[in-house]
């Protein structure tokens, strides 16, 4: 069996796969604060949990957000690869160090389980040169400055299980939305373009993040506050928190007051503005995907979204979406529109279980 390892902050959501088959899954929290006193205790916790005894584990696979422009697929875990993941850990500082916190964990846990990598960054590693270059100056060009993307690992789900269904369209548009909060451009299965760029900053207003911003904004911050004050308050301070309130989409529902209700028309308004600019990388649109917390859950963000699309041919069945059904588009609609439950944990089990295979096939 596999151990699937989602690393947060203060929190570790583990998941046990036989083959692509879930058998538990279990979450620990409060990391360092009234909890497990650090992850390889969360791990210990979590496995009892499980009640999946460590001996019957053949390897551990990990999701990293950011890989850089060196790991573009799920791979064993070496020195070299752990390297990497700490080498991008200041362009996703609220990913990366938890990721290798868990890493390192599992290892000194269980020094002689294999570890793997599943990076968010990997899946778009098919973009085109012009969807990822900057123009700046090429000497940053050749340092890594470009645009990378993220949640990969949620859109591979997503293809995988349009495809499983057999309604895996030409041209998709798709929206992952939760507290981090992305859109992608996906072109027969794979990924031609981003709303997130060099790190997960970009793009889209998210929970504490504030999307896309004018680079001479960033500038200003880090002139008054300091770049350390400045990062902190990109990562953690922004976004729906900063305009409405709360970085919960629910907790802004029922607020009731006038910022939080600009806060969402704000997470719509720009959702929408990113997803239309992506069909112009896709040619035209086919069908609309959400996911993630929000995407799954939320009918009136996702009408507003698709209200906003309108003008591509994207209509909603009102009585449909509000049940949260799968297919959301109306008979009127020339794009369908789909929910699709996040299933990252399994599409990281699938390309360990992958990878291993390789492996025993060269041996």
């Amino acid at each position: 069996m596999l151990l699937v390892v989602n690393s947060g902050s203060s929190s570790v959501k583990l998941a046990v796969f036989d083959g692509a088959e879930l058998r538990a899954q279990a979450q620990v929290e409060a990391i360092g604060s009234g909890g497990p006193v650090d992850h390889a205790a969360a791990l210990t916790l979590g496995l009892e949990r499980l009640a999946v005894p460590a001996a019957q584990l053949r390897a551990a696979a990990h999701r990293v957000v950011h890989g850089g422009a060196g790991l573009t697929q799920t791979c064993r875990i070496t020195a070299k690869v752990e390297a990497g993941i700490e080498a991008c850990a200041g362009l996703a500082p609220l990913h990366n160090p938890p990721a290798l916190a868990g890493i390192r964990a599992v290892a000194q846990l269980w020094p002689d389980l294999p570890q793997y990598a599943a990076f968010d960054t990997a899946y778009h590693a098919t973009n085109p040169e012009v969807a990822t270059a900057y123009a700046l100056p090429l000497a940053e060009r050749q340092r890594g400055l470009r645009r990378y993307g993220f949640h990969g690992l949620s859109y591979a789900a997503i293809v995988r299980n349009m495809r499983e269904a057999g309604a895996l369209p030409k041209r998709m548009l798709s929206f992952h939305l939760g507290n981090g909060a992305s859109a992608c451009a996906i072109l027969d299965g794979r990924s031609v373009a981003s709303s997130m760029g060099f790190s997960p900053l970009d793009g889209l207003t998210m929970g504490t993040r504030p999307g896309n911003l004018d680079p001479a904004v960033v500038l200003d911050l880090v002139a008054r506050h300091g770049a350390d004050a400045a990062a902190q308050m990109l990562n953690r301070a922004s976004g729906l928190r900063a305009l409405g309130g709360s970085n919960d989409m629910r907790a802004l529902h029922s607020a009731g007051t006038p910022a939080a209700a600009f806060a969402i028309d704000h997470f719509c308004y720009w959702a929408a503005r990113h997803g239309a600019s992506l069909c112009a990388a896709l040619g035209g649109l086919d069908a609309i995907t959400f996911t993630g917390g929000i995407g799954e859950n939320d009918a009136l963000i996702r009408s507003k979204i698709v209200n906003q699309l309108a003008f591509l041919g994207a209509v909603l069945d009102g009585e449909v979406n509000a049940r949260g059904d799968r297919a959301l588009h109306a008979a009127t609609s020339s794009v369908a529109i789909w929910t699709v439950p996040a299933d990252e944990e399994r599409q990281i089990a699938i390309e360990a279980e992958a990878v291993m295979r390789q492996e025993e096939g060269l041996q």
